[in-house]
């Protein structure tokens, strides 16, 4: 053995789930005690191939059964074509490779990306996951970036600074199918950073520092209520899954006992295929119950241990927390407590989630959205819709957001009463919830405030329910006043340049007499009066009208 390998020890850090606040796996990173053996490496490929080798080896000694990050250059994998004997190594130790996340790290410049690429597929076709590395003070190209079409990609935490970098980079990864994780957070402001900007994953000292043994437990901050506020359609079932205990279909229930009861923490294995393909469900209480019998081992010991599970519930990688809850619905009341195993779009497992954390995440996003919504009228309040305004603007989609008041509303409340007044306010905001569309996005900031979100082709029709309907308040007539700003991409940054955009469009529409309407476009001067007619213009109708009057 070469006198380099005497001195070079390995540590472990966890890859922290920032939804559930477990371990989603474990980076195995090279600490030698003398030397550069790393630099050495990144200018020798085969150097490198072993280092990953021994790696993966030094983890399987500390017999983790969670998956493992194992890095790599990436003009190693150019070179080489793959790791062959990484994959040899990781059979033989009776792991299966998409257990094994490959971090794919710099320097990318004078790397041959067609070379590369082809490495990638031969790894992807192994059964291996694989992950950008070090993107955002590196040098990987965006094209090939979008090219490598990684499982996962790191991110320096140096990015939390930008945040619209980081959005735009969790749209990315929406767009390829991958998480986003952030590396090297060190503070509990950079977590929370990272939570706001979308990321799933994260490790650094915060959590836990690298260490000889697997860290048996991490420290994550709790989260503050009100960071982040969920889509209509739920959460991500991405943001929950958790590392599954995975065992050949052809393992025996003594095998599988032999996991379970080594592994307290374990709630069920799921038996896979040659491919990583769920076949049977093994949930820990039944089982063990089984085995636990008068007979039960003597009976079950060497049989398959497919015989003792069920059929897997499992749901895709792109589905959401309530399409989880829908599956686990279907299923007998016997196995509510049984997981769900997450799989790719070839039908391998990637994960399980577990039903606890999604019933836990969904009460809090239901209790932190009664929270934001007014008492009078039970819509969300203006952080609702400015979040979903930046994430719009992050997605590089065109949008409308309008702001609705009712004319002289004081007089209202003054004449017809506060009572009257409240219950125009709620037949208002019920008539916009009622005109709106499922990419409608209503809120009540207060007062007889509205602020609307809508596609804008959606706009018009909502507009027109409710500006001609006829309202009153204590049997006198009411208008309402609209102003939309138009935002085409490129033309805000944020929620509060949209905003100051619509506060002059604002002024001029309540300018207007009758129900009024006015569209301005975020950075071009002027707008556009759709509806209403301009206070001297009304005056001047009226004196015609009713001539010899002030």
């Amino acid at each position: 053995m070469d006198s380099w390998t005497d001195t070079l020890r390995f540590a472990f850090q966890p890859v922290v789930n920032l939804t559930t606040g477990g371990v989603a796996g474990l980076e195995i990173l090279a600490r030698p005690e003398t030397g550069d053996v790393l630099a050495e490496a990144r200018r020798d490929p085969e150097l490198d191939g072993r280092l990953a080798v021994l790696a993966f080896r030094a983890a399987a000694r500390k017999e983790t059964l969670l998956p493992l990050y194992v890095n790599v250059f990436a003009g190693t994998l150019a070179d080489l074509g793959g790791l062959t004997p990484l994959h040899d190594a990781v059979r033989a130790a009776g792991r299966l490779p998409w257990e094994v996340t490959i971090d794919i790290g710099p320097p990318y410049t004078h790397v041959p990306q067609q070379a590369l690429l082809e490495a990638i597929g031969a790894l992807r076709d192994q059964g291996f996951r694989i992950c950008a590395d070090g993107v955002g003070d590196g040098d990987l190209p965006l094209r090939l970036l979008t090219d490598m079409t990684p499982d996962l990609v790191k991110l320096d935490a140096s990015l939390l600074a930008r945040p619209a970098g980081v959005r735009a980079m969790r749209t990315l990864c929406e767009q390829l199918g991958a998480l986003l994780s952030v590396e090297g957070v060190e503070t509990e402001l950079q977590c929370a950073s990272a939570r706001s900007a979308g990321a799933q994953l994260a490790q650094g000292q915060l959590f836990a520092p690298p260490a000889r043994l697997p860290a048996a437990e991490v420290y994550v901050p709790p989260r503050s209520s009100g960071l982040a506020v969920a889509q209509r359609s739920g959460p991500s079932v991405r943001e929950f899954v958790r590392p599954a205990a995975l065992l050949p279909a052809t393992a025996s229930a003594g095998q599988v006992r032999a996991l379970l009861t080594g592994s307290p923490d374990v709630s069920g294995v799921l038996l896979v295929d040659g491919s990583g393909v769920p076949v049977r469900s093994v949930h820990r209480s039944r089982f063990l119950l089984s085995m636990s019998g008068r007979y039960g081992h003597a009976l079950y010991a060497d049989r398959p241990a497919a015989k003792l599970g069920d059929l897997p519930r499992t749901v895709g990688a792109d589905a959401t927390a309530w399409e989880v809850l829908d599956v686990v619905a279907d299923g007998g009341r016997d196995r509510t407590s049984d997981d769900v195993a997450v799989v790719d779009r070839y039908g391998r497992c990637v994960g399980v989630v577990r039903l606890a954390d999604l019933v836990r995440a969904l009460a809090e996003t239901r209790v932190e959205e009664a929270a934001g919504l007014n008492p009078l009228t039970r819509l969300p309040g203006s952080d609702t819709i400015t979040g979903e305004v930046d994430r719009r603007i992050a997605d590089g989609r065109t949008f409308a957001l309008s702001w609705l008041d009712v004319d002289h509303f004081k007089q209202v409340n003054d004449g017809a009463g506060f009572a009257a007044g409240d219950e125009l306010i709620r037949s208002v905001g019920r008539a916009l919830q009622h005109a709106a569309s499922d990419s409608t996005r209503v809120g009540h900031i207060g007062g007889d405030d509205f602020l609307v979100l809508a596609d804008p082709e959606r706009l018009d029709p909502l507009a027109t329910s409710v500006l001609d309907a006829p309202w009153s308040a204590g049997g006198r007539p009411v208008t309402l006043s609209l102003a939309t700003v138009l935002c085409e991409p490129g033309s805000v940054t944020d929620h509060r340049q949209a905003a100051a955009c619509l506060a002059p469009l604002k002024k001029a529409a309540k300018s207007l007499s009758g129900a009024s309407w006015v569209l301005g476009r975020a950075g071009l001067p002027g707008h556009e009066i759709l509806r209403g007619v301009a206070q001297a213009t009304a005056q001047a109708e009226w004196a015609v009208a009713e001539p010899g009057r002030g």
